[in-house]
């Protein structure tokens, strides 16, 4: 009995001495900001170490994450995206495209409003992405479908018109806007970007579009 009791009161120590280490942080844009333990630091500072030594420097490495993080997310294979984008943010935070993918992930998941930070870090590092401000132009049409709130859409056509001003050929980008202007009573922006879209790709107007610009 005293033995037992001996063992219960070495197990309880030796438990209270383990550093609890969360689970499923390489599910969540930048690890979910949560703190990791010693045991997953020193695995991130080996990987680092070995991306650096593989591709000479952390910047490259990262580039290189970011796209097998877009290779997995076009096969609809979130998790493991999830994983490669993070992989890249922890090799360098300054890369843009990370908190895009961060953003895309999430939108497809449906948590919209939680997408719109990552675009904001995107946008705020490198301004002159026009697929950026058609992703968070995106989220914010999603949230003005389920809220009603005009900013929403407001903030739609902003970034849309940002995105076109950019690259001034996008015809999606202006196919989107088409759209987002037949929610207004008038109709003469919507029948302007139909027209410019045309020009570009007549394809990408939706018939229930044009219906609703001869009203």
């Amino acid at each position: 009995m005293k033995k037992i009791l001996f063992l219960i009161i070495i197990c309880q120590f030796s438990c209270k001495g383990q550093e609890y280490c969360p689970e499923g942080t390489n599910l969540l844009p930048m690890y979910g900001q949560i703190k990791k333990c010693k045991e997953q630091l020193d695995s991130d500072k080996k990987f680092i170490a070995e991306s650096e030594k593989h591709f000479g420097d952390e910047k490259k490495a990262s580039k290189f994450y970011v796209s097998k993080g877009w290779e997995y997310f076009y096969k609809n294979e979130n998790e493991i995206s999830m994983k490669r984008f993070n992989q890249a943010w922890l090799l360098d935070e300054t890369n843009p495209e990370i908190y895009w993918g961060f953003g895309n992930l999430l939108g497809k998941k449906g948590e919209f409003e939680k997408s719109i930070k990552y675009f904001e870090k995107s946008i705020e590092i490198d301004p002159k992405n026009a697929k950026v401000y058609e992703s968070i132009s995106i989220s914010y049409g999603q949230i003005f479908y389920k809220t009603k709130n005009i900013k929403y859409l407001d903030l739609t056509i902003e970034n849309l018109k940002k995105a076109v001003k950019i690259e001034p050929e996008n015809g999606r980008a202006f196919a989107q806007l088409a759209s987002s202007y037949s929610y207004f009573v008038q109709k003469d922006s919507l029948r302007k970007y139909i027209k410019i879209t045309d020009r570009i790709d007549p394809n990408l107007i939706n018939p229930k579009i044009r219906e609703i610009a001869k009203k």
